[in-house]
């Protein structure tokens, strides 16, 4: 529980600092510092002994700039409120940094205009992503957003751990280190997230330098960022054979669907177990693991998604992440079902997550597997070994199309439709290595079909007359 209050240090017969005290939890946690504003102590309300009556500690209302100074204080007052809430919930170090950080957010005092502050060129370009060039594209996608806001979050954390706003010439060496092992080891963030936001914020030291003359340090031109090892990577695909038994498995039977949700209360918590919702969650399943889509775009899909060439059907999708254009040809009979009879309804994005992995484990899909699963207490993945039904979720459709279909069908066809930009961050994707003597068997087996058909030359031996 926290307490807020604001106070004067002096009595002097002249503007004073206005403090504003915050006393957190059971510790008592005494926080105080200057919010920036200045009364006479004549026109500020003292409360007598015992007298609590509204308006103590706070300034008279007697003139029109003491009302101003008196809401100004009641809106500070309600915003260190929220921001007590949301980031003690988040684990976020409460200190006199943080205040002073909280005070100027409140009143939106930090210099803007300061460009060598590496938060304040963040936003810039959040604040410019409609206009910003990407390739032969412009704007920013809405995930690229979204990384950038999570990005400055983090930033404005790490400052308040080390009690500084970072400066782009602060970016050096040793400070890259100490981010990497504050991310690692205090957010506990996977090598794969860490890696990320080290790679963002190179991105972001090359803009400023680049496109705005802003100084940078040497080094962070060249971050180094990393990530898992293929050795370290667990993904989790649906085989063709696991997709056979999804979409055999009976769904219609409601006294069955009661009695699997009562014997699995916490897989089924806040889900309403009926054939039409598990039916429906079976389709985006189906569906998705042949289309190869991100869960984001998939979910979008509609009939105006659909289009016919005569007796062809075809699903084109503008992928939200890249901007690209794909086109889908669906053949594969059950899916065509799908589309013409039983297109599936949109449901929120986690709820399919929920709700696939009550129809991975219906169909049977329980082999303990070795994997990352989400710990809801601490927020982050943890391995282990699980049911492979519990790491289930909708960014496994597209790995399961890639990955069944790799060697199968030409790479190049493959990323036409997953939409990477080259064949190295596919394999890197489905966790594959390229293998050279593969690749030469595919190009002959791709020759010999080609020249299946023709007509062997004939050859003209030239006969010389020799014996």
């Amino acid at each position: 529980m926290a307490s807020i209050k604001f106070r004067l240090r002096s009595k002097l017969n002249k503007n004073v600092p206005i403090k504003v005290r915050i006393i957190l939890g059971r510790d008592k946690q005494d926080l105080e510092l200057n919010t920036g504003f200045t009364i006479n102590p004549k026109d500020w309300n003292t409360p007598e002994k015992g007298n609590t009556k509204k308006g103590d500690d706070l300034p008279k209302q007697n003139t029109p700039e003491n009302k101003g100074l008196f809401k100004n204080l009641k809106k500070l007052e309600s915003f260190l409120y929220d921001s007590i809430n949301i980031d003690m919930g988040e684990s976020v170090v409460i200190d006199a940094f943080w205040l002073d950080t909280k005070i100027n957010e409140c009143f939106e005092r930090v210099v803007k205009n300061d460009t060598g502050l590496l938060v304040n060129h963040t936003q810039y370009i959040i604040d410019n992503a409609s206009t910003r060039t990407v390739g032969q594209n412009t704007g920013l996608s809405k995930e690229t957003i979204k990384s950038y806001v999570s990005f400055k979050k983090v930033v404005v954390e790490y400052q308040q751990a080390i009690k500084k706003q970072i400066q782009f010439m602060d970016l050096t060496a040793p400070f890259i280190e100490k981010f990497k092992i504050w991310m690692l080891t205090r957010k506990k963030y996977a090598k794969n997230t860490a890696g990320r936001k080290l790679q963002m914020l190179k991105t972001i030291c090359i803009d400023a330098e680049k496109n705005h003359e802003i100084p940078v340090t040497p080094y962070s031109k060249i971050i180094q960022h990393f990530g898992e090892s293929n050795k370290d990577r667990y993904i989790q695909t649906l085989s063709f054979g696991e997709l056979e038994q999804i979409k055999n498995v009976d769904l219609s039977n409601t006294e069955y669907l009661n009695n699997f949700k009562k014997e699995n209360p916490e897989l089924t918590k806040g889900l309403i177990i009926t054939p039409e919702s598990v039916n429906n969650a079976r389709n985006w399943i189906l569906l998705g693991c042949e289309i190869g889509q991100r869960g984001g775009d998939l979910l979008k899909i509609t009939n105006e998604n659909i289009r016919y060439k005569g007796n062809t059907i075809y699903i084109d999708i503008m992928q939200q992440k890249t901007n690209k254009n794909v086109t889908i040809g669906i053949i594969a009979p059950h899916v065509i079902d799908i589309i013409e009879n039983q297109l599936p309804k949109e449901v929120p994005h986690q709820k399919l997550n929920d709700y696939v992995k009550v129809v991975c484990k219906m169909a049977g899909i329980i082999e303990v597997v070795k994997g990352y699963k989400l710990n809801t207490e601490t927020n982050r993945k943890e391995l282990g070994m699980y049911p492979k039904h519990e790491l289930i979720a909708s960014h496994c459709f597209r790995r399961s199309f890639a990955t069944n279909y790799y060697k199968k069908i030409p790479t190049a066809v493959l990323i036409g439709i997953t939409g990477h930009s080259k064949e190295s961050l596919f394999l890197t994707y489905i966790n594959e290595r390229e293998n050279k003597d593969s690749n030469a068997d595919l190009f002959m087996k791709f020759y010999s079909d080609l020249h299946k058909d023709k007509t062997p030359e004939m050859k003209v031996i030239l006969n010389t007359g020799t014996k």
